[in-house]
């Protein structure tokens, strides 16, 4: 690497020993000001670093305050970090008074080097790596952003913690354009936007399950329409397997294995059964019905299954990570002679179907898992079959180590029984994601087609009434999904609401459009596009919800 970019950011080992060493100036800060917390883990991460603390009282935005001006102390301190190793009963003596370094240094390996860094007055147990010294990082670059609760070492079983975020840069105005971007995040932040807009919630009652609200469902169902419309146009046939089924199939499948941890579980009939966490199972069972012959295939199976699994409470994340969700996949059993044809058909469908969100995505080959079914040569064939198809068709694609899947089996031409591909491919994933992540891409602002209200008329005075309900009505009568606000409101305001509300258009009403028969048009965005004949504006309207245009108005 140039000399010149060994100390920037450019190098990622420089921002990893940046942000480490960060979260030990952070920790020293935290001990000099109250002594009596005891320290559990600080580690760098993605975007800067965290450190997790054990404290009889919780951290405030003042607490957050006062450890950032200590930590401006350390820095100007410059304090140089050494590195030392001790023999284990040395070393647990010196962290005796930190119960959590003391099980961590009891957890390593008995050949394993116990190494330290010490920076001044303060030393923890560390592997590091860490930069030189105190001085380096940048005094007024860093910035304390959030204190969550967290659990050591993630088991909810045991003590419960705090953990201090922080992100740091070489120069001010790296933090500042971050910090910028953060706060744009926070707008678009689909757990706010799903409570302003009245799309989903969640409660306590049952977390990580999200509760649909009434323009919630209408997306949803949006969403799914289109689902299966594409499915239908690309040859899929639709499958619903059940939620629940018996443990000795999850054995069998090999989940029991690697998700039972993850599986919500109950007794029927005094034999175990699990809900299910994945489809794949199901549609195995239901291959497995009759037999099949090398006609039948490709054979594609589509699935909007709702399945569940048992994510750590402090690991869920609005609709990005839950504990109940709909799981659109498709299971399609083919010859290996069959696959490029059909990784061109899955590409061209992804293809088709993200371009109406303007979405980018990318490909992952899942290779053969240990506990395989088949055999090794039939895997490597599919498996190189499937990384030749989609170079082919001049795409990339990520390897996920060791988690496919082969199983069943079908007459081929030959008449002999052989074991058939099974491609597992996802296009919208998990639907509950999926609608959390379009709820950020568009901040809320979705396009005309999947915007859960299209129309909002408003009525000027009382006698333009009973002309905004004929709006609407004629409107929804075209499949236009409208609604009317006769408030006794000033219009301005009912506007601002709307545009609050998101609502790609407002058709404002008074006495000279009824005269006319027209509508006074508005967007979202602010535009005031003039009256026009309501004629006009539907045709305008349904051409780009019939056409799913992507352009927001």
């Amino acid at each position: 690497m140039d000399e010149a970019k060994k100390y920037t950011f450019e190098n990622p080992e420089y921002r990893e020993r940046y942000w480490h060493t960060s979260s030990h100036i952070m920790a020293q800060a935290v001990k000099r000001l109250w002594p009596e917390v005891k320290l559990a883990i600080g580690p760098s991460i993605a975007e800067g670093w965290y450190y997790d603390l054990y404290a009889p009282f919780a951290f405030t935005p003042e607490h957050m305050e006062q450890i950032e001006a200590e930590m401006k102390k350390i820095i100007k301190e410059k304090l140089p970090l050494e590195r030392f190793e001790l023999p284990r009963e040395e070393a647990l003596d010196f962290m005796k008074d930190e119960p959590f370094k003391v099980e961590l240094i009891n957890d390593l390996p008995e050949d394993e080097a116990i190494s330290f860094y010490r920076q001044g007055e303060f030393t923890d147990l560390c592997a590091g790596p860490h930069v030189d010294s105190t001085g380096r990082i940048k005094a007024n670059a860093f910035k304390l952003t959030a204190c969550n609760a967290s659990y050591w070492r993630g088991d909810s079983n045991r003590e419960s913690l705090q953990r201090i975020y922080g992100i740091g840069f070489p120069k001010k105005d790296e933090l500042d354009a971050y910090l910028h971007r953060i706060e744009e995040a926070k707008k678009r932040d689909h757990r706010r936007l799903g409570r302003e807009l009245g799309l989903y919630a969640f409660r306590d009652e049952a977390p990580g399950m999200p509760f649909y609200l009434p323009k919630g469902m209408v997306l949803r169902n949006t969403l799914l329409d289109y689902w299966h419309e594409m499915h239908d146009k690309w040859d899929y046939v639709e499958i619903s397997t059940p939620q629940i089924m018996k443990r000795s199939l999850w054995e069998t499948s090999g989940h029991w294995d690697h998700y039972k941890d993850n599986m919500y579980t109950t007794v029927i009939d005094e034999e175990d059964f699990a809900i299910k966490p994945m489809n794949c199972p199901g549609t195995i069972l239901v291959y497995d019905l009759e037999p099949h012959s090398y006609r039948d295939l490709p054979m594609r199976c589509a699935e909007l299954g709702k399945v569940h699994r048992h994510e750590m409470s402090g690991a869920l994340h609005g609709m990005f990570r839950v504990r109940a969700f709909t799981q659109d996949d498709a299971h399609i059993l083919l010859a290996p002679e069959q696959i490029q044809d059909e990784v061109v058909r899955i590409t061209k469908l992804v293809d088709e179907v993200y371009e109406k969100f303007g979405l980018p995505y990318h490909i992952e080959l899942s290779t053969m898992p240990e506990d395989h079914i088949g055999t090794k040569e039939d895997w490597d064939v599919a498996t190189a079959a499937l990384a030749d198809a989609i170079t082919s068709i001049g795409k990339e694609y990520i390897i996920n180590e060791g988690d496919g899947a082969f199983d069943l089996e079908y007459t081929g031409s030959d008449g002999e029984k052989h074991t058939p591909v099974m491609i597992h491919r996802v296009v919208f994933g998990s639907v509950e994601r999926f609608l959390g992540i379009i709820t950020e891409h568009f901040g809320g602002a979705f396009p005309v087609w999947l915007a859960p209200v299209q129309v909002r008329v408003m009525n000027i005075t009382d006698r333009s009434a009973e002309y905004a309900e004929d709006v609407v009505a004629k409107l929804k009568a075209q499949g236009v999904r409208a609604e009317v606000d006769l408030r006794n409101e000033k219009i301005g305001y009912k506007i601002r609401e709307a545009q609050g509300q998101k609502i790609p258009y407002m058709l404002v009403v008074g006495d000279k459009e009824v005269e006319n028969g027209t509508v006074s048009v508005r967007t979202r965005s602010g535009g005031d596009k003039g009256s026009i004949s309501l004629d006009e504006f539907a045709e305008t309207i349904t051409k780009q919800i019939r056409d799913r245009e992507l352009e927001t108005v």
